[in-house]
């Protein structure tokens, strides 16, 4: 390994955090506000320290919002921004995003030149879209620093202690994926790609083989893709399985949800694909992954307004569900911080991330307790205050 040494006490620690998961264009539907309506946009903190944004989807501007801290001295450090490609919902994010107005921040952007644009096809798409009568100011009124940078598919190169592989997917007007392993562990990220291209297909098997985490896009059923949608540039869910399965991927992430899929649709999709590969997992805003300190510990916190109006209070409740590693349980516990989308409850089973529990609520009232049965949708574990248990957030389904 070269660069900072690690050791077994400090093992190194990859970061991996969802701002947007949506694809094709935003969402403020409240059918679809569990898994979250912005257009792509994740970050990734290396062992090292580098910071790598992957997509400028609308969710650039949340990240946005929580990076205009000031750190000593004044100056921030570099970020390297890979895009895979040049569609609205992968762009769209940049005239939002507050750091690049700040004199101090210095960006590195990737991308392919474009057949379409030629030489600078970055430069050329985000000088494009801030020019008039689509933006009120141009580009010139970003003071950041900011370099842009040409890769193709099958370039490799080392940013600090991390290796990045740009591969060609199939995608109309192009696309890339990334694949970018640290010393904490190896993500790749494969959005808009569409299977059926022999030799793109083999890019897309290589540069997941073996991927700790692999985001691959999941925006269609498998119904549609055969149908409506095949040439659209997209996947399935059963698309992403077999490559997981193919390219030993360890767990594989569905992304690039559809505008028009509920998160009741993408719930129906997570369980099918989970029933085919065990360690499956849906996209969903504030998603943390973080890896090198165990097998892979995953996190989803809610933002603050969606646990605002939770209310101290407790009430005795059965729940049942399934655990991490698989298995039904059931068991008595205090239900807690209720509000009307969600609750926090105590367990001694760690349930797995975005399964679905049934909870049993006895609740008082005048003619005694009564017994409230809710289904809920785990999008949070901790650990619990007292040894043993799991601090267990859920989001009310029904």
């Amino acid at each position: 390994m070269s660069g900072s040494a690690h050791n077994s006490a400090n093992p190194p620690v990859t970061r991996l955090s969802f701002w947007g998961v949506r694809g094709s264009t935003p969402t403020v539907d409240p059918a679809t506000w569990r898994y979250g309506g912005n257009t792509p946009c994740l970050e990734l903190t290396a062992p090292d320290g580098t910071q790598f944004i992957l997509d400028c989807g609308t969710g650039l501007r949340v990240l946005g919002s929580r990076s205009t801290a000031p750190t000593p001295g004044g100056r921030h450090p570099e970020t390297h921004i890979f895009v895979t490609h040049y569609h609205w919902d992968h762009i769209q994010g940049i005239p939002f995003f507050a750091p690049l107005y700040a004199e101090n921040n210095e960006f590195h952007f990737y991308s392919f030149r474009s057949k379409h644009l030629g030489r600078d096809s970055l430069k050329q798409v985000f000088e494009t879209q801030m020019a008039m009568p689509y933006f009120p100011v141009d580009m010139s009124a970003m003071a950041a620093k900011r370099r842009f940078m040409e890769v193709s598919g099958g370039d490799t190169f080392t940013i600090g202690e991390n290796k990045v592989t740009a591969r060609h997917l199939n995608h109309p007007q192009g696309c890339l994926g990334y694949r970018i392993e640290t010393p904490g562990g190896v993500i790749v990220y494969a959005t808009d790609n569409e299977p059926g291209d022999p030799e793109l297909d083999a890019e897309l098997h290589a540069l997941a083989a073996g991927a700790d985490i692999f985001i691959n896009d999941a925006q269609y059923t498998p119904e549609q893709l055969q149908g409506s949608r095949k040439g659209w540039g997209h996947s399935s869910w059963r698309e992403g399985v077999k490559v997981a399965r193919h390219a030993g991927a360890k767990t594989l992430i569905l992304f690039h949800h559809d505008p028009d899929s509920t998160d009741r649709m993408i719930d129906d999709i997570l369980r099918q694909a989970r029933e085919e590969f065990d360690s499956a997992f849906a996209a969903s805003e504030g998603m943390v992954i973080t890896l090198g300190s165990s097998d892979g510990r995953f996190e989803a916190h809610l933002p603050e307004t969606r646990t605002a109006m939770r209310r101290e209070a407790q009430f005795r409740a059965r729940v049942s569900g399934i655990t991490e590693g698989g298995h039904s349980f059931e068991e008595e516990t205090i239900v807690r911080d209720v509000a009307l989308q969600g609750a926090m409850v105590s367990l001694a089973h760690a349930p797995r991330l975005q399964s679905e529990l049934q909870v049993t609520m006895e609740t008082p009232g005048a003619e005694g307790s009564k017994a409230m049965k809710l289904r809920g949708y785990v999008v949070r574990v901790d650990a619990g205050e007292k040894k043993g248990h799991s601090s267990v957030g859920v989001v009310f389904t029904e």
